[in-house]
């Protein structure tokens, strides 16, 4: 029997460039599911082409993110700062029925993906919290019996590691990083952002991992920034929306 794998993604923000670079990254490497932990609309100028794709994939779990919520009309996002809100407002605008509709029916996270395996978008107690410190994790790891847990929300790639009461933050700051998670250790996984990137690296990143083997795979590939930037612009979104992504900030 084969291994399994599964693809992870977080935060694609309706950019297109960068979702289609992912998916030609990994077009010949098969997944036996994919996981995605929301915000697939927001920020960025193309959320039918994004929501379109992402409803195809074979063996989806997803949990809904704070924007799916807002662009969907399920929230009013008085909460959002004025480019958030505005591009929320325009996304909303701009979905057709089917693609609200399936963004309205994403779940809210914590859920279970596999044995195991769970996905979140913010962190499990609260889905839109931000999960940055080891205090934020150390919280998160005691409020659940989970073994794996991936989230996303905070757009920076990161693992807090538990192990032997101890919670370590490994950073991963580089394009490629491979991990063997460890047997008798609790994982919180951040694969970083798909199409807002707030590392300073302005790449799309993603994730694998195999759980027999226990194999995380954390990657980032360059895309087409200044096309979805074009994008943005022509739509008369934020202009700041189009310059971060220069920037990865």
């Amino acid at each position: 029997m084969g291994r399994t794998r599964y693809l992870i993604l977080s935060d694609i923000h309706s950019n297109q460039e960068a979702l289609e670079a992912v998916l030609r990254a990994v077009h010949r490497r098969h997944y036996d599911g994919v996981i995605c932990m929301g915000d697939l609309v927001g920020y960025g100028a193309s959320p039918n082409p994004v929501v379109t794709r992402i409803r195809k994939f074979k063996g989806l779990v997803a949990v809904r993110g704070n924007h799916d919520k807002v662009c969907s009309g399920l929230e009013d996002g008085r909460n959002f700062n004025a480019a958030a809100r505005q591009a929320a407002m325009w996304t909303l605008s701009k979905l057709r029925p089917e693609n609200k509709d399936f963004l309205k029916s994403l779940p809210q996270g914590p859920k279970e993906a596999a044995p195991g395996i769970w996905l979140a978008h913010g962190s499990i107690p609260e889905e839109d919290a931000y999960l940055f410190s080891d205090f934020d994790a150390y919280q998160v790891f005691e409020s659940s019996p989970f073994q794996v847990c991936f989230f996303g929300h905070t757009h920076f790639p990161m693992v807090f590691q538990q192990r032997a009461g101890n919670v370590e933050l490994i950073p991963l700051k580089e394009d490629l990083v491979e991990l063997t998670l460890m047997p008798d250790a609790r994982y919180l996984i951040n694969p970083g952002s798909v199409g807002q990137p707030r590392d300073r690296n302005p790449k799309a990143a993603f994730a694998e991992y195999s759980p027999e083997s226990r194999r995380l795979v954390v990657r980032r590939v360059p895309y087409d920034i200044a096309s979805a930037a074009l994008r943005i612009r022509r739509a008369s979104l934020p202009e700041s929306l189009a310059n971060r992504l220069f920037l990865g900030a």
